[in-house]
């Protein structure tokens, strides 16, 4: 067990005391001037999420935005991410590398870059990178995502980008660790504020990732003038919603989401379908429910899904569908009714008052109402929950996965 004893974020100090006291209370403040208690750290990381993300945005963001405001005007670059827009002038492409849910949120990072900065931009994997490395690009900004800092097969990948480019490599790091290897390496980092994270299932720490990478999507718009200036005024008046947004999930669907875990914990083999720019949160939905509570779990995108591993479906099957309204919502609803068809548990989320999702899933988890550009970060979170309530109800140790360690840097 691992007793949290601070009371602000990214400093509390961390004492670590024997395993089998795992579910002693933790103590923690989030949102509230009283102390609230939490059975482990997993939960009091998910509760930290939407304190993270004002965090983040404070930091970043250089002019408050408010949608019942009038639009102030650009009178100067509205981010500041700690170093100049130079680092973006004459880039054709951007390479990002990383693992886990790093990777996760870096396909949520590439879907933003193309769509919202209008970059060519690929992610791989790191471990695959470094043993079979892509042939370099000219013109390219090569970026490192690791929580701890001290991720080995990203840091391997990132010296390989750095010494066969001879001195014109553009690295940079997306990190939640000051002073770490990775910040050493390249020439620039972000530093993504969600404090230490004890939990070895990455809750917070993704989330502060996927706000780094809307940060620097919208500053490299910016800069490259690929965005109006009314909708860079709508992003951001949006992005500021999104705490209280995360503090409206986490009190309306923690209990409709805890009952649904004790009918999950049967459940074994669970399928996590998403398209455009929520497949990544599919992926991160399948490996934080293999990670903390052993169903096997797999993430598709919902067309992909179609050529084969539909084959797989039965009554035994559980499938858990993100279908959030904007552009793939139709595609994504005539993948799930295929799904129905063969008898599967069907779950969705969605947003509120949504009549068709209602008709159509058996369980529903609901986020409140949000442009699709900005769903990831919300659907994230009912995801989060599911799987940490059904490994609780399983009577799992959700901070220590079997086989499972978390790197820390310093440790």
């Amino acid at each position: 067990m691992l007793l949290c004893t601070s009371r602000r974020l990214g400093t509390r100090k961390i004492e670590r005391l024997p395993i089998e006291n795992r579910f002693n209370p933790i103590r923690g403040n989030v949102n509230s001037p009283e102390e609230k208690i939490y059975s482990n750290f997993m939960l009091k990381e998910i509760h930290e999420q939407s304190e993270v993300v004002r965090t983040c945005l404070e930091a970043f963001l250089e002019i408050h935005f408010s949608s019942k405001e009038p639009l102030p005007k650009f009178t100067k670059k509205p981010l500041n991410l700690g170093f100049s827009s130079e680092l973006y002038d004459g880039v054709d492409q951007i390479k990002i590398l990383a693992c886990g849910s790093s990777l996760h949120a870096s396909l949520v990072g590439k879907y933003l870059l193309e769509q919202v900065a209008k970059v060519p931009t690929i992610v791989q994997c790191a471990a695959e990178f470094w043993e079979a490395p892509s042939p370099p690009t000219p013109n390219t900004l090569v970026i490192g995502v690791t929580q701890s800092g001290e991720t080995a097969d990203t840091l391997a990948a990132l010296e390989i980008e750095k010494e066969r480019r001879s001195g014109e490599t553009r690295l940079l790091g997306i990190t939640n660790q000051a002073g770490s290897s990775l910040e050493k390496l390249v020439d620039r980092t972000i530093q993504t504020l969600a404090g230490t994270e004890v939990a070895i299932a990455a809750t917070k720490t993704f989330v502060a990732q996927l706000i780094a990478f809307y940060c620097l999507a919208l500053d490299v718009a910016y800069c490259r003038q690929t965005l109006s200036s009314d909708r860079l005024h709508q992003i951001f008046s949006q992005l500021y919603q999104i705490p209280a947004q995360i503090d409206t999930i986490l009190h309306q669907q923690k209990p409709v989401i805890e009952k649904l875990a004790k009918d999950f914990i049967h459940t074994q083999d669970c399928i996590f379908l998403g398209r455009g720019i929520n497949f990544p949160i599919a992926l991160e939905g399948a490996l934080k429910l293999k990670e903390t509570s052993y169903i096997h779990a797999t993430g598709y995108h919902a067309g992909e899904f179609l050529h084969g591993p539909i084959a797989m479906l039965d009554s035994t099957v559980a499938v858990v569908a993100i279908a959030m309204p904007g552009t793939v919502y139709e595609k994504i609803l005539a993948n799930v009714q295929k799904a129905k068809a063969r008898g599967v548990h069907l779950i969705g989320v969605t947003s509120i008052n949504n009549p068709q999702a209602i008709e159509l899933f058996d369980d529903i988890l609901t986020v409140p109402e949000v442009d699709e550009l900005f769903s990831p970060i919300l659907t994230v979170i009912p995801l989060q929950l599911l799987a940490y309530y059904t490994a609780v109800h399983r009577g799992l140790d959700v901070d220590r996965p079997r086989n499972l360690t978390k790197t820390l840097a310093g440790e």
